[in-house]
């Protein structure tokens, strides 16, 4: 890509998809009107500085002015809402997977508690950005109106003017190497959710009967025993999931750091369903009663525990391929 599309994508990317396409046309039909006929990249860039900064280019071409925050702190705002809006609601999300698994009492029904977990997750979210959104606009709404200069030039993350050799650094990461805030909500809820049905599976997962448990699966004293692996594992995903935070994209370094999670994590599991005493044996009994045939758990943990095998090299083999995606440096 050269710089005059650098720029009108600069200048585009600020304003409403619908109006996006019309206007690249009339700002690259302004530029190319402004250029010699054999131009040269010193040409294009003069041209440039002549446009001047992309945000204050774009901010003219709005319907609508922006009255709370003006150009100038506009770009910084939304920078500093990108960095700070990410750690509150990763803090909150975090905070509801342990107050999850600190305080379930394990005695409600399976969905209601699912439920509960999700929704305790989405209101902590929403609660904390829009307490990040309120306060951070609150800030610059003052700061905007007891600024007195009258210096127009938008202050950018670097606080310096901008220049045609800014766009030099832009990167564009490809779709499938991004990793959204989405993504990393739903594996701190996932995170969340298995945790605590893991310490509470005596009162949720078994045999029901008109509504009731009244054989449980599992025999909890053995699934506490490796509360030491759990912990582990629960630790490793939060800590994975900060990563992914912090990277922002598939890099190698977080490929590497997914496949010992999931390495790990998978071998935990390995044992704890390999243990033989892990299932009720009044459990085993009732399931043969019900289905009236002697069935063979071995046969059933040991698909369950291929499953989880070939999706944990699943995970690992995507995770690896999309840090290998390059990529599109927006370099002249």
């Amino acid at each position: 890509m050269n710089l005059i599309e650098l720029y009108i994508g600069e200048v585009t990317r600020r304003l409403p998809e619908k109006s996006r396409e019309d206007i690249a046309l009339e700002l690259r039909s302004t530029i190319e009107d402004m250029l010699p006929d054999d131009y040269t990249v010193h040409d294009v860039k003069e041209v440039l500085a002549k446009l001047g900064n992309p945000a204050i280019l774009a901010s003219g071409y709005k319907e609508r002015p922006m009255h709370l925050i003006g150009p100038r702190f506009y770009d910084l705002y939304i920078d500093l809402l990108k960095l700070i809006l990410p750690i509150a609601v990763l803090v909150s999300l975090i905070a509801v997977l342990i107050t999850s698994i600190f305080t379930a009492d394990g005695g409600g029904v399976l969905a209601e508690t699912i439920t509960a977990i999700v929704g305790n997750a989405i209101s902590a979210s929403v609660n904390a950005a829009i307490q990040v959104l309120f306060w951070l606009t609150v800030v610059f709404a003052i700061i905007e109106r007891a600024d007195h200069s009258t210096a127009q030039t938008p202050l950018m993350s670097k606080y310096q003017e901008w220049t045609p050799d800014d766009l030099k650094e832009t990167i564009h990461i490809p779709k499938e190497k991004r990793i959204t805030k989405y993504q990393i909500a739903g594996s701190l809820i996932w995170t969340a959710i298995w945790s605590v049905f893991y310490f509470n599976a005596d009162s949720w997962v078994g045999v029901y009967r008109n509504g009731e448990l009244i054989m449980p699966t599992f025999n909890q004293e053995v699934l506490v025993s490796y509360w030491l692996l759990v912990a582990l594992v629960i630790v490793l995903e939060i800590a994975l999931s900060v990563f992914k935070w912090r990277e922002g994209q598939w890099t190698v370094k977080l490929a590497v750091l997914n496949a010992a999670v999931q390495a790990i994590s998978t071998i935990v599991f390995v044992i704890i369903f390999t243990d033989a005493t892990l299932f009720n044996n009044r459990f085993l009994a009732e399931v043969n009663t019900i289905f009236d045939a002697d069935l063979n758990m071995n046969w059933a943990v040991g698909s369950v525990l291929v499953l989880v095998i070939v999706f944990a090299l699943v995970d690992i083999v995507q995770g690896f391929q999309k840090a290998r995606i390059q990529e599109a440096k927006r370099s002249i």
